[in-house]
């Protein structure tokens, strides 16, 4: 498939997520809708002004009574030229509002239209939005985690490395919130090691993927090790079977556990109730 079908594909995708996120907005006002991450214009390396331009967050909050005050923002793979709303999207969403965490879906900029470059800048303006709505919503601001998806994955390791406690001197107010998320899940794959990356100030981290999807099973055994030895808490799972795109895995008898092995992982550092004492 050519860079054109892969933008078009894309563009499909994308449009379908903003009519999804308004046909949700619509059927219900308080648990989902969309928060644009930067105003109309100040979009950071933008080249239009489009749909395809302005990335956002839509929100996916659990029942007023179940809330815990965690926040995660949610990344969806599709090697960046489309977005894989449904299983890594949606899915996810709807299991974390479940543990009581609200959660917000990223859509980022694609490929062939933008690089890493924006993409990252994306990642880390999505972990400050979502700090900078914490008193609204009622989130706890030490509580914000990232999980991403092959794709969305490898962004995460890279907006952690390029993370920062943010610059109080910023007339932006967004920009004087930290863009480092308390904890990192990855899906699939670990992303590779940028210029600079300082693992000792990793937050903790999740790795899971198929033995069989070769590339990122190493990548993520390797990353363990590293930050095992980098003293970060880190855990990881490796299936013995499978493939690449498993999503949720909920209707899966080889995957369907890995969710509650993350709300294990989730419970134990603290970021959702019912960890040990």
């Amino acid at each position: 498939m050519d860079a054109t079908s892969f933008s078009r594909k894309g563009r499909r995708l994308i449009l379908c997520g903003l009519a999804m996120a308004g046909v949700l907005l619509a059927e219900s006002k308080t648990a989902n809708y969309n928060i644009p991450l930067w105003d109309a214009g100040k979009v950071p390396l933008a080249t239009g002004n489009g749909p395809l331009d302005a990335p956002f967050l839509t929100v996916f909050a659990p029942p007023e009574g179940k809330r815990n005050g965690g926040a995660v923002v949610v990344a969806p793979g599709g090697s960046n030229i489309m977005l894989m709303y449904g299983a890594e999207g949606v899915d996810i969403a709807e299991q974390y509002n479940d543990w009581g965490v609200t959660a917000f879906i990223l859509t980022y900029r694609l490929s062939p239209r933008y690089n890493d470059a924006a993409r990252i800048l994306d990642g880390k303006r999505a972990i400050q939005a979502v700090r900078a709505h914490a008193a609204e919503l009622h989130l706890d601001p030490t509580k914000v985690g990232y999980i991403g998806f092959s794709a969305g994955s490898n962004m995460g390791r890279s907006v952690v490395a390029a993370s920062g406690p943010g610059d109080p001197a910023a007339a932006d107010p967004v920009d004087r919130l930290s863009s480092r998320p308390d904890y990192l899940a990855l899906v699939y794959g670990p992303g590779r090691a940028t210029p600079g990356e300082d693992l000792k100030n990793f937050p903790p981290t999740f790795l899971m993927a198929a033995e069989f999807d070769t590339g990122p099973s190493i990548g993520n055994a390797q990353l363990f090790i590293e930050l095992v030895r980098a003293k970060v808490p880190a855990e990881i799972h490796a299936y013995q079977e499978g493939h690449h795109g498993f999503g949720s895995g909920f209707a899966s008898g080889t995957f369907a556990d890995w969710m509650p092995r993350l709300e294990h992982f989730l419970k134990q550092g603290g970021f959702i109730p019912g960890g040990r004492p």
